[in-house]
């Protein structure tokens, strides 16, 4: 009877676990309950004792009928929770502490054998998609194709060991993450996405920097994140434009993790990691791969084609629990829209303002009550511009549920806005500028159409090219005049990020000493990822301006409000001599106007 102990007490604790994890699998991860970590704790507790426990009675638990792939699935369901903790609370120890737990699961071949059980199969088909996305979001690119190589061919061999299944939904898994990966391959010598000291903090504009200090400075804390085009590249939720704006938000780590020698796959697909560590999975591992001396990253949102009333829930609950002198960024990469007719316009906005309603209301605060009302309306009694373009969240036949218009978000203005808007309808937004309720909003409006050399180039296959500018600024270059990563040879793309961040340094300069910078780019100035935009928002507009191969007009160029001084227009000494370099450099002179 003693020796029935051991297999009851785990069998507890896995129920006691499963319990606890179906509490909160579905809670969001934004607002009070995705900022809450009680509920999670509570979880991350139970699991670790189950855990503990499998460790210290191994042996035992075996000899009892313990399965292999029962010890993978704790260890993939920690993994998960480490996960989904990172995209509540945008910290790297929890997607690095994510990232061990699946190493460990592939390294050790918890799931080898689940051809012969169906449920398990499936169980090892999750768990690959789970570290494909751990391993996209760390860029860790090695490890990403060799997963998708034994993704792929786990998917073929299931349709062969299970004929009586359809495995349909997980060829489409497979085909969205050969695409993603396609699409986003950065060639080897590529910089990072996120922000890195080492590249975007300029020694010679430092000094400037560190003195600057405007009227009001405020502190960046929270973004929101969401895209949605038609037949855009993605992987589960993850869309190419939202990847980007997520990565460029965050801190790059320089700890030992990423340092680490690359992963080579034997001849039978078994793994050669010399640096992954033997014996028990270290839950503490990723402590010491963290960088203390990094900031925290920036809390995001990031939402998967969200309806209108959930995407202005979550902006109200930001909002309301924004501490002062802080700013909220809002990033919406989508399709346009113009209303047809006023019945048609008044229809949707009807069942809107129901539906948000019963969705917001109930959540913000007064003073944010009274403003849905009140922003309908501007000093000249004027309601149609806030109300006439809009941008398309998800499928049109969804009806108005999906549309965004620039009213919706005129009672958040209360508080300090950064708002990126990436659409081809994206200057109906204007209209923001001076309809704010209390606090001037920044403004990044895309242009109303992408320029390329190659007019072929499909931005639902290549994402954003707005967006690539803000991301990526030399990769979003070459794409605009047609050169591919093996056009160029390291040296030179090596000498071309040299360019472009001598012409950073440059306008740091010129940005922290001017005298005439609209305060609403002033008091942000200070914040390192939204200077780093800034700096990349007047290399696009340069960029697009000086292009020669599209008609001239408007539509071509990107907008900022309030204006940046005229010291950085495509036409001024400032930033004209950087990009005739770059161009030279590369041997695209010809594509511009100098």
């Amino acid at each position: 009877m003693a020796d029935d102990v051991i297999p009851k007490t785990f069998r507890a604790l896995v129920e006691s676990a499963e319990k606890k994890y179906a509490r909160v699998r579905d809670l969001p991860a934004y607002g009070r309950w995705g900022t809450s970590n009680h509920y999670f704790h509570k979880v991350f507790k139970a699991y670790m004792r189950l855990w503990k426990y499998q460790q210290e009675n191994r042996v035992r638990l075996l000899e009892c009928g313990l399965q292999r792939w029962e010890i993978g699935e704790i260890a993939s369901r920690i993994g998960q929770l480490y996960f989904s903790q990172y995209m509540r609370t945008s910290e790297a120890r929890f997607l690095l502490e994510s990232c061990i737990f699946y190493e460990a699961i592939l390294n050790r071949k918890y799931f080898e054998g689940s051809g012969k059980d169906r449920m398990v199969r499936f169980k090892e088909l999750r768990f690959y998609a789970r570290f494909l996305m751990v391993s996209l979001i760390l860029n860790r690119t090695e490890m990403v194709n060799l997963l998708v190589e034994q993704f792929k061919a786990l998917v073929d061999d299931s349709k062969a060991a299970f004929p009586g299944t359809n495995f349909k939904e997980w060829r489409l898994v497979v085909q969205e993450i050969v695409r993603f990966a396609r699409v986003h391959s950065p060639s080897p010598d590529a910089r990072p996405l996120r922000y890195c000291a080492l590249f975007d903090s300029h020694p010679s504009s430092r000094p400037y920097v560190a003195r600057f200090h405007a009227k009001k400075v405020l502190k960046f804390r929270d973004a929101l994140l969401t895209s949605y085009h038609k037949n855009e590249a993605k992987f589960a939720e993850l869309t190419l434009d939202t990847y980007r704006m997520l990565q460029c938000l965050e801190w790059e780590p320089s700890g030992s993790f990423y340092q680490r020698s690359p992963v080579e796959p034997r001849a039978n697909g078994a793994v050669i990691d010399q640096s992954i560590t033997s014996g028990l999975i270290d839950i503490n591992l990723a402590a010491e791969m963290m960088d203390p001396a990094l900031p925290p990253n920036p809390k995001k949102a990031v939402l998967y084609r969200p309806n209108v009333p959930l995407l202005i829930s979550v902006v109200a609950t930001m909002c309301e629990e924004l501490p002062p002198e802080s700013v909220v960024l809002i990033y919406i990469s989508a399709s346009g829209n113009t209303i047809q007719s006023t019945t048609s316009h008044t229809e949707s906005s009807s069942s809107y303002r129901k539906s948000l309603k019963n969705s917001v209301l109930s959540r913000t605060s007064f003073e944010q009550k009274s403003a849905l009302h009140e922003n309908y309306t501007n000093t000249n009694g004027d309601t149609g511009q806030y109300f006439e373009n809009c941008l398309c969240l998800g499928p049109s036949r969804s009806g108005g549920s999906n549309n965004l218009y620039p009213g919706d978000l005129i009672p958040f203005t209360r508080r300090p806005l950064f708002l990126i808007i990436d659409s081809d309808n994206s200057d109906a937004f204007k209209v923001l500028h001076g309809a704010e309720r209390g606090e001037k909003s920044a403004l990044f409006l895309s242009p109303l159409r992408p320029s390329f050399k190659n007019p072929g180039t499909d931005v639902t296959q290549t994402g954003s090219q707005f967006t690539l500018f803000l991301a990526a600024p030399l990769q979003a270059f070459c794409q605009l005049v047609g050169l591919v990563s093996s056009d160029k040879d390291l040296d030179c793309s090596d000498e071309a990020d040299g360019i472009i961040s001598t012409a950073f340094a440059e306008w740091e300069v010129i940005l922290c000493t001017s005298t005439n910078l609209d305060l609403v780019w002033a008091q942000v100035l200070s914040d390192p990822f939204l200077r780093r935009l800034i700096l990349r928002f007047i290399f696009c507009r340069a960029v697009l301006g000086l292009f020669c191969l599209h008609e001239r007009g408007d539509e071509y160029l990107p907008v900022c409000l309030p204006k940046l001084p005229d010291t950085f227009s495509p036409d001024s000494e400032t930033v004209q001599p950087s990009i005739r370099r770059l161009a030279r450099l590369l041997k695209v002179g010809d594509c511009f106007r100098f």
